[in-house]
């Protein structure tokens, strides 16, 4: 059985005991299946993280193994200079994550980790253009190896909760960003992990939840126009227009001419024009 079709048959039995409930069923029966479910459910849990751990060790073998190959060229620079020609690239793969260029992300950040392999930065937003890519398998093993080295990397557990998130697996995903937002060193990353929340909250349809993120999240960057786009999308879903145009209306004022400034753009077009206002899945 797999992982989902486990989640789905835990979910059924859920739903079952819920219509019980409903129905003033307050038997013993009920209780007893409810603490056993209960139990189950834990003990899945458990094993799944111990599951997760163990993979750790593959991914430290997998390195020794890599590191042992011979080298494809003599390096003829020192380990100072390596680094610090790779942050020019480091910074342009940034630029392009924050521009949404994922695509251009990838190439500036393959050639930082070309000029030093072991740039623990590099490989933290090479995992997050592949994640933004779409390459949420590429992601999750650049991830393993980043937490191999550093198990407390935020900016890792941020994008590991959005690939949860993208995964369906909710509950790992709020597990996930919460340390993140718990940490206070890295504000990039609690960035981040405040949208990426407000993002779960509104893939489970808990609008208020999800725009209290979405908040906090331009309180924390004030230039994310992502978070207007998304602020008014939670409004459009629940039916209030009004308040989604007003969001949008705010996002292009900040900045029509970015990408999600366009974006709020097209969607307050739409709306004003009385059509229906289409997301992209």
């Amino acid at each position: 059985m797999t992982a989902d079709e486990l989640l789905a048959a835990y979910e059924a039995r859920s739903a079952a005991i819920a219509e019980r409930l409903e129905a003033g069923d307050a038997s013993d029966a009920v209780k007893n299946d409810i603490v056993g479910l209960f139990k189950e459910a834990e003990t899945a849990a458990e094993r799944m993280t111990a599951f997760k751990e163990s993979l750790r060790e593959l991914v430290q073998r997998y390195k020794t193994l890599a590191a042992e190959k011979p080298a494809k060229a003599a390096k003829t620079r020192s380990r100072m200079s390596d680094h610090i020609g790779s942050s020019t690239y480091v910074e342009r793969g940034w630029s392009a994550i924050a521009s949404g260029d994922p695509k251009r992300a990838v190439k500036e950040l393959e050639r930082a980790l070309e000029l030093a392999p072991d740039d623990a930065q590099a490989e933290t937003l090479m995992g997050w253009a592949q994640m933004l890519r779409g390459q949420y398998d590429d992601a999750l093993f650049t991830y393993y190896k980043v937490l191999a080295k550093s198990p407390d990397n935020p900016l890792a557990r941020v994008n590991l909760g959005y690939i949860c998130l993208k995964k369906g697996i909710f509950g790992e995903a709020i597990e996930h960003l919460s340390r993140a937002i718990r940490q206070e060193q890295d504000r990039k990353a609690s960035l981040y992990a405040h949208f990426y929340m407000g993002l779960v909250y509104l893939e489970r349809e808990m609008y208020d939840d999800a725009r209290a993120f979405f908040r906090k999240t331009l309180e924390l960057g004030p230039n994310m126009l992502e978070a207007w786009f998304e602020m008014g999308r939670a409004f459009y879903l629940e039916g209030n227009h009004r308040a989604a145009a007003e969001a949008w209306r705010q996002g292009v004022e900040a900045n029509r001419f970015s990408v999600w400034g366009e974006k709020c753009g097209e969607s307050l077009k739409q709306v004003d024009a009385g059509e229906t206002v289409q997301f992209a899945s």
